[in-house]
C-alpha cells in the first residue's frame, strides 16, 4: 500500500489539538480540524478520511468522524466540514461512535493520559461507496476492504 502526506494549518503530527476541535464537553469548539493531502496514488478515484482514538478506554477504541465518497478532485477540507450541512457535496458523514453522523471531537476522561486521535485519509479505487449515513466505522471499513490504494495519516493529542 502507498502512503501520501496529509497535515493541518491547526497542529503538527503528534502535537497537541487546539480546543476548537475539542468536544465542547470538554470547552472546546468541537470543530474538525482542516486538513489537505498530497501525493495520492495513481489511480485514486475517491478518497475517505476518518479519526479515531486507540486510546479510548473501550474495548475498541472510540470513533469521532467518518467521512467518505470524496472525489480526487478534493484535496483538502476546510475546519468545519465534519459538521452535518458543511461537508463537501456529494460526500456522506458516516455514522460515529458519539450516536450521530457528524465529527465529535476529542473527549479523554479527565486524568487520563493524552490520547492518540488519528486522522486518516484513504485513498480508494472506487468513485463511490455505495452507503448512506448511517453507516458505521466498521462497516466502512470492511466495505474499503481491498480498494484502498493508499493512506495518510495525522496524529493529535488531546488529554484533561
Amino acid at each position: 500500500m502507498a502512503s501520501f502526506s496529509v497535515a493541518s494549518r491547526l497542529f503538527d503530527d503528534d502535537q497537541p489539538m487546539p480546543m476548537s476541535t475539542v468536544h465542547t464537553w470538554a470547552g472546546g469548539g468541537n470543530t474538525s480540524p482542516d486538513l489537505s493531502w498530497s501525493g495520492a496514488p495513481a489511480g485514486t478515484q475517491s478518497f475517505a478520511v476518518s479519526m479515531y482514538d486507540p486510546d479510548a478506554p473501550t474495548t475498541v477504541g472510540f470513533v469521532h468522524w467518518v467521512l467518505f465518497n470524496l472525489p480526487p478532485s478534493v484535496t483538502s477540507l476546510e475546519a468545519g466540514a465534519g459538521a452535518a450541512g458543511k461537508n463537501p457535496s456529494d460526500s456522506v458523514l458516516g455514522y460515529t461512535d458519539w450516536g450521530n453522523s457528524e465529527y465529535g471531537g476529542p473527549l479523554p476522561p479527565p486524568g487520563d493520559p493524552p490520547h492518540h486521535y488519528q486522522i486518516t485519509v484513504y485513498a480508494l479505487d472506487l468513485p463511490k461507496l455505495d452507503l448512506g449515513p448511517n453507516t458505521t466505522y466498521a462497516f466502512f471499513r470492511f466495505s474499503i476492504l481491498g480498494h484502498v490504494l493508499g493512506e495518510a495519516r495525522l496524529t493529535g493529542r488531546f488529554g484533561r
